[in-house]
């Protein structure tokens, strides 16, 4: 299998603390690089769990077209700027963040105080402005989790009519980028190809810890299939009727007709069921007459046989 590198040829990190890096992964075999490029870009955009906001509490509001006396921002606009919060969470379970602050002040991210597992990655974002004689007493839920999860109104764990949801946004990959170059030819002819592929982050996480991930998740998706192995479920038997289960003896037979059957290793009713009536006639000293008081014995529970073997 050939082997390829993978290099980071540039990483950046922006005022709000979001994070870019561009990596070259090569040589590759013809199509690997769109296959590889793909099924990292779905997973980065979609698949990495993330942190965000989803709900805020704030003293004297009890829902988001109000607004609070001495802030210039109305509560839809303290709203959206905690959803832009970009936070990091170590935890599985909520965690809140509180704030108390008295004007005038420039209310940002940073205020907040949360226990260790969380961190406020841009500190510097506005959250709210507070005049003079006025305060701000904010809380807000911070959660984990993966996609986009939209509000729910329903959930009886966060219908307080003082908590204000929001629409999470849990993604930590913001942007992902992929072209696909030629490099060289190799010995036999074929062109080899290289990945050049751009991850943007909102800072929460790397580029380079987002790219292992998400080739961590793939690894774990595809194990499965390398040891697949496929077995062939046999039918079961099927159970033989209670009548199938009855001995010779019970079908009241004659003597002779009864003898000739166990010379024939004819033992049940089951035993008969695989003879035609052509075959009763070649056990040996088993007469037409034989054939007939055991076809008749076998009706009389319900079993019939077929004339010939050709019809069986």
């Amino acid at each position: 299998m050939l082997q390829y590198q993978i290099d980071r040829i540039e990483h950046q990190v922006a005022e709000d603390r979001a994070q870019s890096g561009v990596f070259l992964i090569g040589p590759l075999e013809r199509g690997q690089a769109t296959t590889l490029g793909n099924a990292l870009r779905r997973v980065l955009m979609g698949g990495l769990e993330g942190s965000a906001v989803t709900a805020i509490r704030i003293a004297g509001v009890n829902h988001e077209y109000a607004t609070v006396p001495g802030v210039r921002e109305d509560v839809l606009d303290i709203l959206l700027n905690c959803k832009e919060l970009t936070v990091s969470s170590r935890s599985a379970e909520l965690e809140i963040g509180r704030l108390v602050v008295a004007g005038p002040a420039e209310v940002k991210a940073g205020d907040l105080q949360f226990s260790s597992q969380v961190q406020v990655v841009d500190a510097d974002r506005p959250i709210a402005t507070v005049a003079d004689g006025h305060s701000l007493e904010l809380e807000v839920h911070v959660e984990r989790g993966v996609g986009y999860r939209p509000v729910d109104r329903y959930n009886e764990e966060t219908s307080a009519i003082d908590l204000l949801q929001i629409d999470a946004v849990f993604m930590p990959v913001t942007r992902v980028n992929f072209t696909i170059d030629e490099t060289a030819v190799a010995e036999g002819g074929s062109a080899r190809e290289r990945l050049r592929m751009e991850i943007i982050t909102d800072g929460s996480i790397t580029p380079d810890d987002a790219l292992a991930q998400s080739a961590n998740q793939l690894i774990e998706l595809f194990q499965p299939l390398a040891t697949v192995t496929l077995v062939e479920e046999v039918p079961a038997e099927p159970e033989p009727s209670a009548e199938a289960q009855i001995p010779l003896e019970e079908l009241n037979l004659s003597v002779r007709a009864y003898n000739c059957l166990k010379r024939a290793q004819v033992n049940s009713v089951s035993d008969l069921m695989g003879f035609s009536y052509e075959d009763l006639l070649e056990i040996k000293n088993f007469g037409s007459k034989s054939a007939d008081e055991v076809i008749e014995a076998l009706e009389r529970i319900g079993i019939s046989i077929p004339q010939s073997r050709t019809s069986a």
